[in-house]
């Protein structure tokens, strides 16, 4: 190893699923939305004059702010945004957890939070799920630097009811919770209405799953003013202008058309829960996803082996080759269509 080397920061990145260069395969590996973004999404974009391109965005993405505020109905002192939920998680990380104190998560979550802790020198604690991969509230009535929770949890898709994240909340005073919506609007109930309960609970949401805009990177979160002001600070000591100018107002557009957000949401939601009935019919194992993606668990063949035949067949879905989910595939849900063609393939693969 050269001597420069011995300062430099090691860390283990983040794996997200592969992303195919070939385009006709279907993609059910990263849970991205198979319906387009609202069609006030489009408008923004054919009609957004590219001389704008020259001037800086708004730092403060007020434009969007504000739409998410209204949305919800809290005031725009309480949101913060970033360059999706990943940048919102990092920048909570690195500007609430400032403690000697490990934090807690669960062992099998979304697989970014300990990279976060680990970059930044965090300290933390994987506390175990059930064997049925549910949270016990009383795991996390200890001391510690912060607690963080997928709600619903990924990649197991099981929601934890609020009165259970709410316990959590309660019994960490001193310490900031984070709840990780990212996947709430496809079941399970929010836990926004305890932001003005509890001052030290942090929201974080995301475009996108629910509305379609993966590719646009925008992430929210909410919480008090007082912890949004600490998350700005930080923000803006690293880099003010983070968003771009369309990704603001295509942002902005898209929460105006609830309508629309509704119907592409149930319309996953129907699909999901038909495939929830075809995979067990071909002997799947599977948790109660409320989410866009069901994990599920193949029991004629191994997990690896369909993920690699469904590979072969130009079909991607995620496999983690890690103790306790190996033996799991999280599967996108995606248009009726390609769900139907997965499921072709999989009576081809498990009977074999």
């Amino acid at each position: 190893m050269n001597k420069w080397e011995e300062n430099v920061r090691k860390v283990v990145p983040y794996v997200p699923g592969e992303q195919p260069k070939d385009t006709n395969v279907i993609k059910l590996n990263t849970n991205e939305n198979p319906y387009p973004p609202a069609p006030e999404v489009r408008e923004i974009l054919d009609s957004f004059d590219e001389s704008r391109m020259r001037l800086y965005p708004a730092p403060n993405a007020d434009v969007l702010v504000d739409s998410i505020a209204e949305h919800y109905g809290v005031d725009s002192s309480q949101i913060f945004v970033g360059v999706g939920s990943d940048d919102v998680l990092s920048i909570a990380f690195l500007t609430l957890f400032n403690s000697d104190k490990p934090i807690l998560f669960p062992d099998i979550t979304y697989s970014f939070y300990d990279v976060w802790a680990d970059v930044y020198g965090i300290p933390y604690k994987t506390v175990p799920l059930r064997s049925d991969f549910t949270i016990n509230a009383d795991d996390y009535k200890c001391e510690n630097g912060g607690v963080v929770i997928a709600n619903p949890n990924a990649p197991t898709g099981v929601f934890a009811d609020v009165l259970v994240i709410e316990d959590i909340i309660r019994a960490n005073p001193d310490s900031v919770v984070i709840v990780d919506e990212a996947y709430i609007d496809f079941g399970g109930e929010t836990c926004l209405p305890l932001i003005d309960k509890y001052e030290n609970l942090l929201v974080v949401r995301t475009y996108s799953k629910s509305r379609s805009m993966a590719g646009m990177r925008i992430g929210y979160a909410m919480g008090s003013r007082k912890l949004i002001g600490y998350m700005n600070d930080v923000k803006f000591s690293i880099n003010s202008y983070t968003m771009n100018t369309v990704t603001q107002l295509c942002g902005a557009a898209s929460m105006k058309n609830d309508s629309y957000f509704r119907e592409s949401v149930n319309k996953i939601i129907a699909t999901r829960e038909r495939s929830k009935k075809r995979l067990a019919e071909l002997g799947f194992k599977m948790t109660d996803s409320m989410t866009n993606f069901i994990f599920a668990s193949p029991q004629k063949k191994s997990a690896e082996y369909v993920f690699n035949e469904l590979k072969k067949r130009r079909i991607f879905v995620r496999y983690w080759n890690k103790p306790i989910i190996c033996d799991y595939l999280r599967i996108t849900v995606g248009t009726d269509a390609e769900m139907d063609t997965l499921f072709t393939a999989l009576e081809e693969i498990l009977n074999g």
